[in-house]
């Protein structure tokens, strides 16, 4: 079938998938200020009235046949993705300067579909970012093209425009390249699935794919070029990476001469000292470009162990030659080496943020994971930048408490911590605010540093990136992406200003059953409760409480009674004069659901004394 008719045919589902949902939940109420928009848009008008729904014509003919489309090269304020919708009880009128605009605005229009209609509202609307990225990791788990399919599916709808797709790592070569078949005949399998059991083995054993029990895959480029095609039809770009010079203990399975030692299962880095690493680079990312359009090719350039560079002859003799004094300056001739090949082939690199230590061509974009910080050198530098942090962006992280979640990576980023994120530090403050998300603890906004407000143009986006040692399977990688990826997109679109938690968390609890009817395998929200505290100066402390779950009450105690459905109501912040212990728990329909809270809240002699000094009078 042809693709543009599977296209259209889907369409049609998901406009009928979408009138259903509006049926069998609830009506949003015509006073909602975005009717459940994520992400939300910059400017909207809500007026009285719904455009009527025909169920039969969009079914025939798809969302073109109720929508007046609109190309206007004149509307150069909305900049290429934005656009215009105007509803009314008996016309939809979009306009944009783009397709692109107007594909967003279809997907806005998807949005608002209820059972009463289409609501009359007035949107303005454009993008806060132009690189609105989610990035996958199919080496430590391979996952099909159809899954990838799915993705893209729901970043479009989210209206994110850049998949990161990480190609290669330590975990398998995930894509076939014909000059060096053995890369994927010898390097995408391994000999077992589990990761950790496969990482702490004394051998990580690759197999062939025939082998009992192998597990693993790849993509042939026949599959490339559909994924790619696939991005497209949705404006979605496909940013490749492949990782040098580290990350790359698969490569050597077939090719051990390129890496220090000469023997598999030696090293996870290239051998900077050897020609032959820098033509297989060459030779690889030759072919990569044939089949991803994208402008950028990001090639990692992360955290190279150095090990084997210490004593290998041909390092050596090559650090000795160019005057080096240190080994990271060998990683860095690999990075420049990489960026003069690309820019050569009308290419832009992109690397993670260990690629600073390079002096950078100013096209050359960096992705900051290690906290922000790489993301504000590089802005403030020239050079542009993608905000990831990994404390405060990762999906792979725990998004409740890990006493009730499959085992995550490392730490606890929550959807409330990950939408809380201002990826554009220009001051002071914002800046340690982020640092306090990233570090779990108070951060003075003394010690922090911030991009200058004239090189603020230089954040070119964010990105949700999901690394798979833990997410071994498809129905996991939804469960971990989703509702978060939703926070990403807001981030990405919306303007800071009029970013809400409040009023996300509403919209995001809205969109919940509409992603399980989409067979989405969601994470249906946390039943932790937040508690945090703040010291007035009279001594007092406020308390407030809350939950990302809006379909739940809070109750709580302050007398060392257990809550119960009669406790009282959390509603606002309240205040305490004295050390308590606060009790609490999340009801539902009369009955306890959730992970209870206890706390003592009280204030420190320090804070005290310290309230007494300010106190005094003068």
């Amino acid at each position: 079938m042809d693709n543009n008719v599977q296209n259209s045919n889907k369409q049609n589902l998901i406009i009928v998938f979408l009138i259903f949902m509006s049926v069998v939940t609830a009506c949003t109420s015509p006073n909602s200020p975005t009717f459940h928009l994520v992400p939300a848009p910059v400017e909207m008008k809500i007026m009285a009235g719904y455009y009527p729904l025909d169920s039969v014509k969009c079914i025939v003919k798809g969302i073109d046949a109720i929508v007046e489309k609109k190309i206007d090269t004149t509307l150069t304020e909305l900049g290429s993705e934005g656009y215009l919708l105007q509803v009314t009880s008996s016309a939809i009128k979009l306009t944009a300067s783009t397709i692109r605009g107007i594909f967003y605005g279809k997907q806005t229009i998807l949005q608002l579909m209820t059972a009463n209609g289409i609501p009359c509202v007035e949107i303005k609307d454009y993008p806060r970012f132009s690189y609105r990225g989610i990035h996958l990791d199919v080496s430590r788990h391979f996952f099909p093209k159809e899954q990838v399919f799915k993705i893209l599916d729901e970043m479009a709808y989210y209206k994110l425009n850049t998949f990161h797709l990480h190609l290669t790592d330590n975990g398998g070569w995930r894509i076939q390249i014909d000059k060096y078949p053995q890369l994927t005949s010898l390097g995408a399998y391994r000999s077992m699935k589990d990761w950790d059991k496969w990482w702490e083995n004394p051998v990580r054993e690759f197999v062939t794919k025939d082998t009992p029990g192998a597990y693993g895959g790849y993509y042939t480029k026949d599959d490339i070029r559909e994924i790619v095609n696939y991005a497209t039809e949705r404006h979605i770009e496909v940013i490749p990476e492949i990782e040098f010079p580290a990350h790359s203990d698969e490569v050597f399975i077939g090719y051990p001469e390129l890496c220090c030692q000469g023997k598999a299962y030696t090293s996870g880095e290239f051998c900077i000292g050897n020609e032959q690493s820098f033509t297989f680079m060459e030779d690889v990312l030759t072919e990569i470009m044939e089949l991803f359009p994208s402008p950028y090719i990001h090639i990692g350039g992360d955290e190279a162990r150095k090990v084997a560079w210490s004593t290998c002859p041909k390092c050596q003799g090559l650090m000795k030659r160019m005057n080096m004094r240190q080994l990271d300056e060998l990683q860095c001739y690999m990075i420049m080496h990489a960026e003069k090949f690309l820019n050569a082939k009308g290419r832009i690199m992109i690397g993670w943020d260990e690629i600073l230590k390079n002096v950078l061509q100013p096209s050359s974009i960096v992705m900051s994971y290690r906290g922000e910080k790489g993301a504000i050198v590089a802005a403030n530098r020239g050079n542009r930048a993608v905000m990831t942090p990994g404390e405060v962006l990762y999906f792979d992280w725990y998004q409740a408490d890990p006493a009730t979640q499959p085992k995550a990576m490392y730490g606890y980023s929550p959807l409330k911590k990950m939408y809380s994120f201002n990826p554009v530090p220009t001051d002071a403050l914002t800046a340690s605010r982020n640092e306090e998300l990233i570090s779990s603890k108070p951060v003075s906004s003394d010690t922090v540093a911030y991009i200058l407000p004239e090189n603020r143009c230089n954040i070119i986006g964010v990105q949700g990136s999901t690394w798979t040692e833990y997410i071994p399977n498809a129905a996991h990688l939804e469960y971990m992406m989703f509702p978060r990826l939703l926070a990403i997109a807001e981030m990405a679109w919306t303007p800071q200003n009029i970013r809400e938690w409040g009023n996300f968390k509403k919209r995001v609890n809205a969109h919940l059953p509409k992603l399980k009817a989409r067979k989405i395998n969601t994470f249906m929200l946390s039943d932790v409760i937040e508690l945090t505290s703040q010291v007035c100066s009279d001594k007092t402390v406020k308390v407030t409480l809350d939950t990302e779950k809006t379909s739940v009450e809070i109750r709580y105690t302050l007398d060392g009674l257990e809550p119960c459905e009669n406790s009282t109501l959390y509603t606002r912040p309240f205040i305490l004069t004295k050390e308590t212990t606060v009790k609490a728990a999340l009801f539902k329909d009369g009955k306890n659901v959730g992970i209870p809270l206890y706390k003592v809240v009280g204030i420190s002699e320090d804070i005290q004394n310290y309230y007494e000094y300010i106190n005094e009078a003068i």
